[in-house]
């Protein structure tokens, strides 16, 4: 997708800001997001039950809301931004070393005060080594990096286990 000016669009636009708590992040747009122009649209994707569930929003959002988030303090965007489907599926490159170095660009100009990856895959990328669940020694700026399990149907294997996370961050936030 490009403007008319010939500039290449988001699949998704950020939502990014100075002054948030907390801007979560994925790999990219799933399929159903990009077709819905919402993040996180997949009706079974567990984003937006995790952040009600965990206090991060007042009331459980439908996807096509997501642009009200930054009145709780939350942003939103991805590491790869002009493609869209399930990890596997995107072009050699689109998580690399660029993508990686635009996000941190976005992320020193917002300066939120945590950046949540939203799985293992997604901060594994950016990091660029092995890494688990919590918060990262990685700062982006003054940002503090943590990775979440994520809310994907793909990942719901182990989703029980580890959905604690997304309340640990939470009331990290909140301290």
């Amino acid at each position: 997708m490009r403007d008319e000016a010939g500039v290449r669009n988001p699949v998704l636009p950020d939502l990014l800001r100075p002054g948030l708590r907390i801007v979560f992040c994925g790999t990219a747009a799933g399929t159903v997001s990009a077709a819905r122009g919402a993040y996180y649209a997949h009706p079974q994707n567990r984003f937006w039950s995790a952040l009600h569930a965990a206090g991060l929003t007042p009331r459980l959002l439908q996807p096509e809301e997501f642009d009200q988030l930054p009145q709780w303090g939350l942003g939103l965007t991805d590491i790869a931004k002009h493609v869209s489907g399930m990890d596997r599926e995107l072009l050699p490159g689109a998580l690399g070393r660029q993508a990686c170095a635009e996000l941190k660009a976005k992320i020193e100009a917002a300066e939120p005060k945590w950046l949540a990856f939203t799985s293992l895959a997604a901060g594994r990328r950016y990091l660029g080594r092995p890494a688990g669940f919590g918060e990262q020694p990685e700062r982006i700026g003054g940002t503090r990096v943590w990775l979440l399990p994520s809310p994907s149907p793909a990942a719901g294997w182990n989703w029980d286990r580890h959905k604690h996370w997304w309340r640990t961050l939470a009331d990290e936030a909140r301290d």
